[in-house]
């Protein structure tokens, strides 16, 4: 893992592993870069994540499974925000990390761009994609 001064932390309530799988899937030149996950009588679920570092596109993340009891979790004032390179790029990110979460803004042309969307993930997570341009 590269030396990043400021890092993303993703805390999640046992989805941690599936929700970085489907990140890393998503975007060009991701990877796992470790996890590392709790075994039989630690403080968290056997199996679940301690702790995981993976990269989107070069910017590294870390994630845990949370084996605490929390009454918060993601909220929309907090999200990534992705520069799209492509019409092809933004209407697949939209699609896919739309499905089974939320939009709070459709994919569509607004003052600020020319195509444009906000969306909730299917674990919580808020994505602002913006078609890079102009």
């Amino acid at each position: 893992m590269q030396d990043q001064k400021i890092t993303t932390f993703l805390m999640f309530s046992g989805q941690a592993e599936e929700a970085m799988n489907f990140y890393i899937s998503l975007f060009d030149g991701s990877e796992v870069l470790h996890i590392q996950r709790y075994g039989p009588n630690e403080d968290g679920a056997e199996g679940s994540v301690r702790n995981a570092a993976f990269s989107l596109n070069g910017q590294q993340f870390m994630c845990i499974d949370s084996n605490i009891p929390h009454d918060f979790t993601f909220t929309p004032s907090m999200s990534l925000y992705v520069n799209c390179k492509s019409e092809e790029e933004i209407d697949l990110l939209y699609s896919k990390l739309s499905e089974g979460g939320s939009v709070f803004m459709p994919l569509a042309s607004y003052p600020f761009s020319d195509k444009f969307g906000w969306v909730g993930d299917r674990y919580g997570v808020t994505w602002q994609l913006n078609l890079a341009g102009k």
